[in-house]
């Protein structure tokens, strides 16, 4: 195998992600020799919206999220993610 190619310094997270959209990653790294990584205190990025929904759907939110102790808001993630999985397993 030839000689692997210096990652450069980045001086910021963008550089960076414009440096390897635009570079073939197997000339900078011996993906032979990778090992698997686990982040598992990374939380994913979040984003704020604003969800208009009957009163009384958010009330019963609130009781099955009660119930299961849990923040209604949490509940919520968790049935759309779950809603969410099941669709894209219809598609596939």
């Amino acid at each position: 195998m030839s000689k692997l190619k210096s990652i450069p310094k980045f001086r910021n997270e963008d550089e960076e992600r414009e440096f390897w959209a635009n570079n073939d990653s197997s000339e900078y790294i011996n993906w032979k020799e990778s090992k698997p990584a686990f982040f598992s205190k990374l939380k994913p990025t979040t984003k704020t919206i604003s969800l208009r929904i009957p009163e009384y759907l958010l009330e019963e939110l609130r009781m099955i999220a009660n119930k299961r102790d849990i923040p209604y808001q949490s509940l919520i993630k968790v049935f759309l993610k779950e809603r969410i999985d099941k669709e894209l397993n219809q598609i596939a």
